[in-house]
């Protein structure tokens, strides 16, 4: 078992920056992908980028491709994801995953955290 907690969400006016963390305890000594999802109101839930277990593969989603930036601890146990350039729409509760594989795939993540709440005023 793998337990994920988020933190560094909250409210913040549009072009400005937050950095989001997910720290990983339990099994952590297996090789776990991971990735930030985002779910806003009435909208189906994305994958906003992912990370694979070395840090030296990324996705990032089109929309925020220039402005967010993942990486991960040297530990490999803690991931951050940086946003910068915040929009009105990125407004969501942010979920971090953990997945055996990189993958895009939500189905595949087999751990989730509760969830971090982001809120970019205009």
């Amino acid at each position: 078992q793998v337990q994920l907690v988020e933190s560094g969400g909250g409210l913040v006016q549009a072009g400005g920056s937050l950095r989001l963390s997910c720290a990983a305890s339990g099994r952590t000594s297996s090789n776990y992908a991971m990735g930030w999802f985002r779910q806003a109101p009435g909208k189906e839930r994305e994958l906003v980028a992912a990370i694979t277990w070395s840090g030296g593969n990324t996705y990032y989603t089109d929309s925020v491709k220039g402005r967010f930036t993942l990486s991960r601890s040297n530990a490999k146990i803690t991931v951050y994801l940086q946003m910068n350039s915040l929009k009105p729409e990125d407004t969501a509760v942010y979920y971090c995953a953990a997945a055996p594989v990189f993958t895009t795939r939500a189905n595949q993540y087999d751990y989730w955290g509760q969830g971090t709440q982001v809120t970019v005023s205009s």
